[in-house]
């Protein structure tokens, strides 16, 4: 293989090239996910505040049960105080899931904000290199970038609604950045593999 390989004949691109139904039925999912989020954004608020604080919940459960089998080990305090953190939180979430909205709100505009910096830094680096439509991974951060500045912005009732908007927003320029992928791989073909003749 020769080390001046460019990046769309590399092991990336040929994953994707090999598998692009796999990432273009990924993608549609995740666009049909997103379309349902927007049309019904407070649901779709309540029951990502619902599921996380299962996942709080359980976990919280997990690491206590963990925490008292291994009592013994150096760090049980801390560890102890994590779990049963987990627990409480997870069962304020379910509890009251209303006000558990507005907290996960202010985490959802710092993860956008940090998702979107990252996806902008990913397509600039790539932008020269034949990876296929890094500027739909470039709108996306940015788009993400904003979303969570307005949502700052109108805050405390900006949460009502944009847990479940945001993340279907986000959804469905994820979904059709990775259906935009699929679709460039399946039209780059399968590369020439040339072997020397055995005539």
């Amino acid at each position: 293989m020769s080390m001046n390989q460019p990046f769309g004949e590399g092991a990336v691109f040929k994953s994707v090239r090999d598998h692009w139904v796999l990432f273009l039925v990924e993608g549609i999912v995740l666009v049909v996910l997103g379309v349902l989020a927007i049309l019904i954004p407070p649901l779709a608020s309540l029951a990502v505040t619902i599921l996380f604080g299962w996942l709080l919940l359980i976990s919280g459960i997990v690491g206590l049960v963990t925490t008292f089998m291994a009592r013994q080990a150096p760090g049980f305090w801390w560890s102890l105080l994590s779990a049963v953190l987990g627990i409480m939180a997870g069962i304020i979430l379910l509890v009251w899931p209303i006000s558990g909205t507005l907290s996960l709100t202010f985490l959802l505009v710092a993860f956008f904000l940090i998702e979107g910096i990252a996806s902008i830094m990913f397509a600039i680096e790539h932008r020269r290199q034949p990876s296929g439509n890094w500027g739909w991974m470039l709108a996306s951060g940015i788009l993400d970038v904003v979303l969570a500045v307005i949502v700052f912005i109108g805050l405390p009732w900006s949460a009502l609604w944009a847990l479940g908007l945001l993340l279907g927003i986000n959804l469905v320029f994820g979904g059709w950045a990775m259906i935009a992928m699929a679709l460039h791989a399946r039209s780059a073909g399968p590369s020439p593999n040339p072997s020397p003749s055995t005539v």
